[in-house]
């Protein structure tokens, strides 16, 4: 059956990566057979600067149609003091779409090691996943902003809590089977709430192992020892700056995907870096974020595993290789990047 991919090319990087990706997935869709049809929409800025909002009605409907939706990236400086910002679709959608569960997968390439911050031996066997709540919390909470005052709720359903912490048992069931559960619960009442839902969810997967660790401990050890983690799993805000902490790791945003799920219906891919308006059409950007993000997407949505591990071995043999973009230390073009991938395919 042929599935029906919407993509999302958005703002300045966004459809250069987002070709590079759609040039991978071609090629390994010839290998496997896998059937597939793409439907191209505005979002973002470039739907601002179209029709004069981030999200039109036509792409909304395009994406709920869909059977996975690819998302490059978003956003401009132009439209910093606009009253509509491209960062508005992105909120819209993951609401409309009730996608509810982010997940960013956190490992370091053997050729890039030296691109991180932290020692070798820190960073040596870091592979986890970070599973963050995307549609509750302090950001979709009232906020109330006076002259001398200001509050943001923080509010969360116990059934909020347990979907997410399902999602980070299930990964962890097909992994490590080990979950670490990041709150504040010592301070705050939804953190106790969601330790207590964790607690109760865990006694439905007696072979994965659950930890609660607070967020600030937490904080610490994915600087000091992140080998540690195999799957985390975490409330909104305290998600936003941990997955934003563990990308750090592999030294450059360039290669790190993402999926966003929702519990029936499609799911949404993206690279997690923004849309590097500085650098755009210049053919220099690194689109294996964005390429990754399609493997992540043949895994996820369509279950098209050896698809999405040939991509995989692909990019590794690729940087190992040698072949990198500028940020990677490199001097390879995206299209250069590109085709080399392929070729490794």
């Amino acid at each position: 059956m042929t599935k029906k991919i919407v993509t999302l090319a958005g703002d300045g990087i966004g459809p250069e990566i987002m070709a590079a990706g759609l040039e991978v997935l071609a090629a390994v869709a010839k290998k496997t057979g896998f059937s597939y049809e793409i439907d191209d929409r505005v979002f973002g800025g470039a739907a601002i600067d179209a029709v004069g909002e981030p999200l039109p009605k036509d792409t909304l409907e395009a994406a709920k149609s869909a059977d996975a939706i690819l998302l490059a990236a978003i956003g401009s400086p132009k439209y910093d003091t606009a009253p509509v910002r491209p960062e508005q679709g992105l909120l819209a959608i993951r609401k409309e779409l009730n996608l509810f569960a982010n997940i960013r997968p956190v490992r370091i390439f053997e050729a890039l090691k030296h691109l991180s911050p932290l020692k070798e031996e820190i960073i040596r066997d870091v592979d986890f996943v970070v599973v963050r709540e995307l549609t509750g919390g302090i950001y979709f909470g009232e906020h109330h902003l006076e002259d001398d005052s200001a509050q943001d709720i923080n509010a969360y359903a116990a059934f909020e809590i347990e979907r997410i912490v399902q999602k980070a048992f299930e990964l962890a069931k097909e992994r490590k089977q080990k979950v670490t559960s990041i709150d504040k619960q010592n301070v705050l009442a939804t953190s106790k709430l969601w330790r207590k839902v964790a607690d109760q969810v865990a006694k439905d997967y007696p072979e994965v192992t659950l930890e609660h660790q607070l967020v600030d401990s937490a904080a610490m050890l994915m600087i000091t020892n992140p080998s540690r983690f195999d799957v985390i799993v975490t409330e909104n805000l305290f998600g936003d700056i941990l997955s934003d902490e563990s990308s750090v790791l592999p030294g450059t945003l360039g290669v790190m995907p993402s999926a966003s799920h929702s519990a029936n219906g499609p799911s949404l891919y993206e690279p997690i870096h923004g849309s590097a308006p500085d650098i755009a059409g210049q053919n220099i950007a690194n689109p294996i974020s964005m390429i990754l993000s399609v493997a992540m997407m043949l895994r996820d949505s369509f279950a098209e595993k050896e698809a999405a591990s040939m991509i995989e071995r692909a990019v590794e043999k690729t940087l190992s290789a040698g072949i990198l973009t500028a940020d990677l230390g490199g001097n390879a073009k995206t299209s250069e990047m590109t085709q080399a991938i392929i070729d490794n395919l």
